[in-house]
């Protein structure tokens, strides 16, 4: 049957006056009910809560029952849901896992914390940060430079404190910069340092620090080598200073390539970067290295996790203390260049570090795990995963769920509604990606929490990590 509908607007009387047309010459009114959600969910499932909190950074509303869901580690570690605050960020490329990442940024710098982003490897959040009324500091050759013996925030720190603050204050700063010096020597000749090796490197580095007007720079820490002062003759064991030559050759080629080699004039002078206590945001841009090599781009994405571990522990030790959000996007890409370098970040990032970091760590897949040169590697970075208090889960194919089901449980339906978001069903341009803009939140044992985020014009502006397709010559 064909239903024909005239035209103009609908009349006075409920439908309209034709055959089988349902017209009605009056409606009343309904009646309205109130009742608790445990009453009335037999009539109207979605009512029943899902267990959300709202309290937090607001990232979207429940897939299944609408209710706004909100995301505030910090207050999920003080309320006792979470045993630590890292958040794990993971999904296919297109489904906006900087998107949610950059939300949480902005509620987070909101709520009063400091946004820190170490080593941004394709600049894409520095129009955030700036928007933010932050300082992007951009590193590479012609552009600013780090020093990795650089204290950094913590030089404040140092000049401020006394007695057993001040030797723990020095003993932190020496401990970043020779964990730093090792993991760039290991970079540049793929291989570990040996012990012999990494007494000399303490001992050199003491001395150029004892002998600087200010901060030491790594041609300082060669100089000292190639001098060979006692105690660094002892060291060596040497017979003469022939052998002593021999022994220290390779430590000093290394070093060496760390002043002349393909990283030259970025990290072997004093640096540029300085740090704001009042800046509500800082990133370090290293997008102009981006075109390099590997090698290249993990020197400099250490330096920038040392340099932003100081300030870290510049603003938990600060008055007043200031809270963190600091975010590692491209992880892996640093740390498959050579073995150890898993341990030796950890320590970078790690040494003297107080509560009071929200960390982000964001990558594409757990392959990304076993592209790492060892097992030992990749078993301490798998503990990265395992040991983060949240995960944020995108669409991603059915064999990253195995992985995945080793760090935290799935049930049968998460895992489908995961899979369903991983690839569009069409291949007719203009359709969305199912997944975009829909995450799983998991935390411990619990069921996940389905969400779907919506950005505002504003943030669709500014999170845009697509525009470089959108401004194509002839488009």
């Amino acid at each position: 049957m064909t239903l024909v509908v005239p035209d103009g607007p609908v009349p006075r009387s409920w439908g309209w006056p034709l055959r089988d047309g349902g017209r009605a010459a009056h409606v009343e009114a309904g009646t309205r009910f109130a009742g608790t959600t445990s009453q009335v969910c037999g009539l109207f499932p979605f009512a029943v809560a899902s267990g959300a909190d709202v309290d937090g950074v607001p990232i979207g509303r429940h897939m299944h029952t609408a209710e706004p869901v909100g995301l505030d580690p910090a207050e999920w570690l003080r309320t006792g849901l979470v045993s630590n605050t890292a958040v794990w960020v993971q999904g296919q490329p297109g489904i906006g896992k900087s998107s949610i990442t950059k939300r949480m940024i902005t509620g987070l710098v909101g709520f009063g914390m400091k946004a820190v982003i170490p080593g941004d490897v394709k600049g894409e959040y520095s129009a955030l940060i700036t928007a933010l009324g932050g300082t992007v500091w951009r590193i590479g050759r012609g552009l600013h430079a780090l020093n990795p013996l650089d204290a950094g925030p913590l030089r404040a720190a140092l000049a401020q404190a006394t007695g057993e603050d001040r030797h723990r204050v020095q003993e932190t700063v020496r401990a970043r910069r020779l964990s730093l010096l090792e993991a760039l020597i290991t970079i540049v000749r793929r291989g570990e340092i040996t012990v012999t090796e990494r007494r000399l490197l303490g001992v050199a580095l003491d001395t150029a620090d004892a002998a600087a007007r200010t901060e030491p720079v790594i041609p300082d820490v060669l100089a000292a080598i190639a001098t060979g002062a006692d105690p660094l003759q002892r060291i060596a064991a040497g017979v003469d200073e022939a052998d002593y030559r021999r022994t220290t050759r390779d430590l000093v080629n290394s070093l060496g390539l760390l002043c002349e080699g393909a990283i030259r004039g970025i990290f072997d002078r004093p640096s540029t970067v300085t740090s704001n206590d009042e800046t509500p945001a800082l990133s370090l841009d290293i997008s102009a290295l981006d075109d390099d090599e590997d090698d290249v781009v993990a020197a400099a994405m250490l330096c920038s996790w040392a340099w932003s571990a100081g300030l870290v522990d510049a603003a938990a030790t600060g008055t007043p203390r200031r809270n963190v959000v600091q975010v590692q996007d491209e992880l892996w890409r640093a740390l498959r260049v050579a073995p150890g370098l898993v341990e030796k970040s950890d320590r970078i990032t790690r040494l003297g570090r107080h509560r009071g970091v929200v960390s982000f760590q964001i990558t594409h897949s757990l392959d990304d795990l076993e592209a790492l040169p060892t097992e030992a590697d990749r078993a301490k970075a798998r503990g990265l995963a395992s040991r983060s208090g949240v995960l944020l889960l995108g669409g991603m194919a059915e064999r990253e769920l195995d992985g995945l089901r080793r760090i935290v449980p799935l049930t049968v339906g998460e895992a489908a509604l995961v899979t369903s978001w991983a690839a569009p069903p069409t291949w007719h341009a203009g359709r969305a990606h199912p997944g975009r803009g829909k995450y799983l939140i998991k935390s411990g044992q619990r069921m996940g929490l389905p969400v779907a985020l919506t950005l505002t014009p504003t943030e669709a502006e500014l999170y845009d990590t697509d525009g470089a397709f959108r401004t194509e010559i002839g488009r």
